[in-house]
């Protein structure tokens, strides 16, 4: 899409773990199919609503720790790890962050952080209620130096309320000596939205049938999973 591509704002974007810049979060507005959202490691997230002729920056409100403080809050150049979009209410939308977890509830026009996910802001999966907005998971991880769970414990966070509280989810999970790490595209949840999975970089594969309460494992282990996805 040459309206995006020309965009001398690219020019800013750069790899975000990887040598260059990537898409790897489209949502459609199921209301109107030419209003397109898309999030990108280090660009932001843009929006067109003309089928993409026209593009807008749409990352206002994001912050990135990683940059010079006068660049902190510079749109075009976020880490947004994965962006999900709440299919029931199109206008709400969830961000897994760099650096920390981020929401909106105006079609992207603007982003607040949510500051308080237990136990850590970090992470790359972000999951939201098909009809629910205010209920998302996510699988939090150590930060930049140490990706890996927080005290060894893989743990689902889920909030029922738009962030303003959290619970733990570990029925089912490992308690210790985890090093499983989920990538931007490895948790999931399905139509009902009850079910969820998770797939994990060592190869652990975790199924929920009841929202996150409790989790079973898949008695196998498989190369490290990049994606899971429901048919």
């Amino acid at each position: 899409m040459r309206g995006l591509w020309d965009k001398p704002e690219r020019q800013k974007w750069f790899g975000g773990g990887y040598e260059f810049p990537a898409i790897h979060s489209i949502c459609i507005d199921p209301r109107d199919a030419k209003t397109i959202r898309v999030a990108l490691s280090c660009g932001g997230v843009w929006k067109t609503t003309d089928d993409g002729q026209i593009w807008e920056i749409a990352s206002i409100g994001m912050f990135a720790d990683y940059m010079p403080p006068n660049l902190r809050e510079d749109p075009n150049i976020q880490d947004p790890h994965h962006m999900v979009q709440c299919p029931g209410s199109p206008d709400h939308l969830w961000v897994q962050h760099h650096n920390g977890v981020f929401r909106s509830t105006n079609g992207a026009q603007r982003w607040e952080a949510v500051p308080n996910v237990p136990p850590s802001v970090f992470g790359f999966g972000v999951a939201v209620h098909p009809r629910d907005p205010l209920t998302a998971w996510f699988v939090p991880a150590i930060k930049d130096e140490c990706r890996v769970p927080f005290d060894g414990k893989f743990v689902v966070s889920r909030t029922r309320d738009g962030g303003r509280s959290f619970d733990v989810l570990t029925q089912g999970l490992p308690a210790s000596d985890s090093y499983d790490l989920v990538y931007r595209h490895g948790l999931d949840i399905d139509e009902t939205g009850v079910r969820l999975a998770i797939g994990s970089t060592t190869g652990g594969l975790w199924i929920s049938e009841n929202q996150g309460d409790h989790w079973t494992e898949i008695p196998t282990r498989f190369t490290p999973i990049h994606a899971v996805r429901f048919a």
